[in-house]
């Protein structure tokens, strides 16, 4: 199998978690940022993740793409409960979260961004929705101040480091990938049980983190 991705997605992050979880091999492509010729070939629009399956056919969709995965050897890993207050933990930094990550995300050496044209289409793109990225970044203490007290709420929710809620669910899915994220932010404070879980949960993915690269 074939997973099409963007290195700093947390959806593409999504779809190669539940491969690493359960230890199925796939071929990741990173397709080129400003590249809609690959995506519109395999599924008619430019989106990612995409899967392509043995068969050659593709499925577009995170979660789908997970659900697929998982189901795909009928013996899934993702039979823990889900817990409301996580997904309100989620919705809430939803709020301001991409204002503190896409400039960030925007000057990172991904993949994705190999090409002047790939980097400058991506900073376009986004600026056009979230306004100025110089003027995101006057904002980033702030932004910062949010998230190590967000970070501190969640450290109360975490069961366990290897499942968010004592069994892997799809809230370990929805919740690993922001914290990879924002494992691109300096200055951010991870309070023990939330590193805890993202670096036991970076293991079993076998996703790296991007504090190598954190600005």
């Amino acid at each position: 199998m074939k997973l099409f991705i963007y290195d700093h997605c947390p959806f593409c992050v999504k779809a190669r978690m539940i491969f690493g979880l359960k230890n199925v091999p796939v071929e990741l492509v990173v397709m080129l940022s400003d590249d809609e010729e690959t995506p519109k070939k395999l599924i008619g629009q430019k989106m990612a993740p995409i899967l392509m399956k043995e068969d050659g056919s593709c499925m577009p969709e995170s979660l789908d793409i997970v659900s697929y995965v998982d189901k795909k050897d009928r013996e899934p890993l993702l039979i823990g409960k889900t817990n409301p207050a996580i997904t309100d933990w989620l919705r809430h930094i939803n709020g301001y979260l991409n204002k503190l990550l896409l400039p960030r995300i925007a000057a990172a050496p991904f993949a994705e961004f190999a090409t002047p044209e790939a980097r400058s289409n991506f900073h376009h793109k986004k600026e056009a929705n979230m306004g100025s990225f110089d003027e995101l970044k006057l904002h980033s203490e702030g932004f910062i101040k949010n998230i190590n007290d967000d970070l501190r709420k969640l450290d109360k929710l975490i069961v366990k480091p290897n499942a968010v809620n004592g069994e892997l669910s799809l809230d370990d899915i929805n919740l690993f990938p922001v914290l990879r994220s924002l494992s691109l932010v300096a200055g951010v404070e991870y309070p023990s049980r939330v590193a805890d879980y993202r670096d036991n949960m970076a293991k079993q993915t076998q996703i790296n983190l991007l504090s190598s690269i954190a600005a």
